[in-house]
């Protein structure tokens, strides 16, 4: 794989965690989610510290897409119907408010921010995109429905939002993290109390934000059963159309361009599944932009919650001062704002106008959750010895990318059974 994002683009250093150190909150994970956390908690003035296993932004944040949009996979009408209008426009603003902060804080980071609609698109004309326009009025924004959107191949309608975003990630992540009490190569391998054990000290915390893509604490808020993790690939192309927006079809092919390249992702499956791959996106280049040559190839992988609905709030009822900023789904560079706005009013105690659409302790009940169940149960029986480290699932080989898969929660391998992706908090036996 070779990343668009991390080219010519390095991390800032920072010294690894020796010793002991206290503070008032620790955020766990060096992503867009964990900076933006600790960025906000150092402007309201509250004491903290970020630890990062690796260097910042080199874990799930160089694989976005990095668009900036209110307009996610799950649609506002089925929001509505799922919960209530209440939920939705909570969502709706929460995502909105996001956008119009990165797009502040860009105007004093060059980070290739650039304002654009954002556009959802159906082939069949059947995807109710009327009536979800007609709703997201309702909720006070302008949508706009439309059956020509101008892309550059053949749909049946959309609805377009305007005024949405794209940005380069991880030159905002490195501006955003400059002043900050950063300790990298820094893997805490467990909570106990007010305290985190690393390999080589120890932090004395009043309380912690959880930022590490997939939580790792399988004791308290069962997240290993209401998200999974989905693989997405992305191939940027020189020589093909520029897209002046970004553009996503539900379970389809999503775009956007930086410069002169056409980013084009898709392929998507659950992690250790099989799918459509990089195949699936070479194919829909190669028959809508002859001429279209490769130039970054990289997947990443989302993590899927039950009802669509990231997870940001307090990890557990057994848990109350450690807090929790996962299942982004498809969307996790915007949900990643609304995220830090979220918890660091409830580590001051404040209240958060949006705090209730995201509260971790909603209901489980969905239809996702059996099928999460069922592909632990179904992978925890295969009789191999290549074992997931996190709960035991079987792993899978993925010939694509040389690593050991697992499909029941997501933990990620090299061929030698070093660990790339958590939750798995330590190596595999391959």
């Amino acid at each position: 794989m070779n990343y668009l994002w991390t080219e010519g683009v390095h991390p800032a250093t920072h010294k690894k965690l020796e010793g002991e150190i206290s503070t008032e909150v620790c955020v766990i994970g060096g992503g867009m989610a964990g900076i933006l956390c600790a960025a906000r908690l150092t402007e309201c003035g509250i004491d903290n510290i970020l630890v990062e296993a690796k260097e910042i932004g080199r874990g799930i944040t160089k694989g976005t897409t990095a668009v900036l949009t209110a307009q996610h996979d799950l649609p506002y009408v089925e929001l509505a119907k799922k919960y209530d209008e209440e939920r939705a426009k909570q969502y709706l603003n929460a995502n909105l408010e996001a956008v119009e902060k990165f797009r502040k804080s860009a105007e004093k980071i060059d980070c290739d921010m650039e304002t654009c609609p954002s556009v959802m698109y159906s082939l069949t004309g059947e995807d109710n995109l009327r009536e979800e326009a007609e709703f997201v009025n309702s909720l006070g924004f302008p949508a706009v429905y439309t059956s020509n959107p101008k892309l550059p191949f053949a749909v049946a309608d959309a609805v377009i939002y305007p005024d949405m975003a794209q940005f380069h990630p991880l030159k905002f992540l490195n501006a955003a993290a400059k002043n900050l009490n950063i300790y990298s190569n820094t893997f805490v391998n467990k909570i106990d109390g007010k305290t985190a054990f690393t390999d080589d000290g120890r932090i004395n915390a009043n309380k912690y934000i959880i930022a590490t893509h997939f939580p790792f604490i399988n004791q308290h808020g069962m997240f290993f059963m209401k998200q999974y993790q989905k693989c997405s690939y992305v191939i940027a192309y020189k020589n093909a159309p520029q897209i002046h927006c970004t553009a996503n079809m539900r379970g389809g092919f999503y775009f956007r361009n930086y410069k002169d390249l056409l980013l084009i992702g898709g392929g998507d499956h659950r992690t250790g599944k099989k799918g459509g791959g990089y195949e699936a996106v070479e194919e829909f280049a190669l028959s809508h932009f002859q001429g279209a040559k490769e130039a970054y190839r990289w997947s990443s992988q989302d993590c899927m919650t039950l009802d669509n609905i990231p997870y940001i709030g307090i990890y557990s009822k057994s848990l109350p001062d450690v807090y929790v900023a996962t299942g982004f789904n498809h969307w996790g560079m915007t949900t990643s704002m609304a995220a830090a706005d979220i918890l660091c009013d409830m580590v001051q105690g404040k209240s958060n106008p949006y705090s209730k659409a995201f509260a971790p302790d909603r209901s489980v009940m969905h239809p996702q959750l059996f099928c999460n169940l069922g592909a632990t149960v179904a992978d925890f029986v295969i009789p191999t010895t290549k074992r997931c480290s996190h709960l035991g699932c079987a792993l899978r080989y993925n010939k694509a990318e040389h690593s050991w898969d697992c499909p029941c929660h997501g933990s990620r391998f090299d061929e030698n059974g070093s660990l790339i992706d958590n939750p798995a908090m330590r190596n595999a036996n391959v």
